[in-house]
C-alpha cells in the first residue's frame, strides 16, 4: 500500500511540472548553484532537480549548465534567460485506413484544400499537374525532374512548398515533385513531410505525432 501511495504522489509531482519562463543565475559555488526560477530562488546541487523541473547538471565558478524539458542551456552568473522553457507541444492526427485500403485524409497546400493519401512509400509529397493547376501551384518555376511511377517513368517538377497541413499538422518547407498529367488522383503525403513526424499503428489506425 505504502508503495502505491508514492507512486501516485510522483506522478502528481510530474504531472505539475510544464513549464519556465524565467531562469537566472544569482549565485555559483562548487557543484552547487543558486537559480531564481519564475521568481523563487532555489539552491540545487549536481544532479539534482527543482520542484519546476529544472536539473543543475553541472556548477562552478564561471557558470552553469541546467536543463529542463530535455534542452540544456549554459548560463552564467547574473545572466537570465527570457526563452520560455516549455514541454514541447504534440499535435496528432488519426488517420483511419479506409475500405480501398489507403489511409485518407483531407488537407491543404498553401492554404489550398486537397484530398490526401499517407505514403511512406513515397520519397516526397507528390501531386499530379491537375491537381496543382486546380490550387493555382506555379510548378513549372521547379527544377524539370524524371520521376518513377506505377505506369513508369513521367516528367515532373520538383520544388519546395512554403506550407503543407495534413488534418491537425502543418509543417513549413517541404519538398515535392509536381507529375505531368492526372495522376495521382490524391495527393500522397510522402516522406519528405511524414519523416518529420512520429508514426504508429494500432490495428487499423494509424497516429501521427507532431511535435513543437
Amino acid at each position: 500500500m505504502r508503495k502505491c501511495l508514492i507512486i501516485f504522489l510522483l506522478v502528481i509531482v510530474s504531472s505539475s511540472v510544464y513549464a519556465v519562463e524565467k531562469l537566472q543565475v544569482m549565485a555559483l559555488f562548487s557543484n552547487k548553484a543558486m537559480l531564481a526560477i519564475d521568481g523563487r530562488n532555489r539552491l540545487l546541487r549536481v544532479g539534482e532537480r527543482s520542484p519546476e523541473g529544472v536539473r543543475l547538471v553541472s556548477a562552478d565558478a564561471f557558470g552553469a549548465v541546467v536543463e529542463f524539458a530535455g534542452v540544456r542551456r549554459n548560463l552564467l552568473l547574473g545572466r537570465g534567460v527570457a526563452a520560455s522553457y516549455k514541454v514541447p507541444e504534440k499535435v496528432q492526427q488519426r488517420v483511419l485506413l479506409g475500405s480501398d485500403g489507403a489511409y485518407s485524409l483531407d488537407g491543404s497546400i498553401n492554404g489550398r484544400t486537397v484530398p490526401m493519401v499517407v505514403d511512406t512509400g513515397a520519397n516526397t509529397v507528390a501531386m499530379s499537374a491537375t491537381q496543382a493547376q486546380a490550387i493555382g501551384l506555379d510548378y513549372q518555376q521547379g527544377s524539370p525532374v524524371i520521376v518513377q511511377t506505377a505506369s513508369g517513368v513521367a516528367k515532373a517538377y520538383k520544388l519546395d512548398l512554403p506550407k503543407v497541413r495534413a488534418g491537425s499538422i502543418e509543417l513549413s518547407n517541404i519538398t515535392a515533385v509536381v507529375i505531368e498529367g492526372n495522376m495521382p488522383s490524391k495527393v500522397l503525403l510522402g516522406m519528405s513531410f511524414l519523416s518529420r513526424l512520429d508514426i504508429q499503428h494500432q490495428g487499423n489506425l494509424m497516429i501521427l505525432t507532431k511535435s513543437h
